[in-house]
Formats: structure tokens, sequence, C-alpha cells
């Protein structure tokens, strides 16, 4: 029984190890990317009050 998990453990470990590193990875892009989405969506947003409150408003 011992053998039969250690000689798993050797075989698929490296798989394993490789398999949960690019998992993690891919998770650090997504919150990186994330960040930077809100980022951009705040400046945007800034920008379209900058641009609302410049316009002419129209007489109800």
């Amino acid at each position: 029984m011992n053998d039969a998990l250690i000689r798993a453990i050797s075989e698929h470990g490296p798989w394993v190890m490789m398999v949960f590193f690019l998992l993690y990875r891919d998770l650090q892009k997504d919150a990186a990317t994330r960040v930077v989405l809100d980022k951009n969506t705040q400046v945007l947003i800034e920008m379209t009050t900058m641009i609302r409150e410049r316009l002419p408003r129209g007489q109800a």
C-alpha cells in the first residue's frame, strides 16, 4: 500500500503541482485584470461626470 502511494505521488506529483501553480497564476492574473478594469471604470465615470457638468442643459 505504501509503495503504491509513494509511486503515485512521485509519478503524478509534479503534474499536480504544475496544475495548481498554473491555476494560482491564473487567479493572480484575474485579480490584476479586475483591479485595472475597476480603475478604468472609475476614470470613465469621472470623465463622464465632468462632460455632463460642462454640457449646456436643455431648457425644460
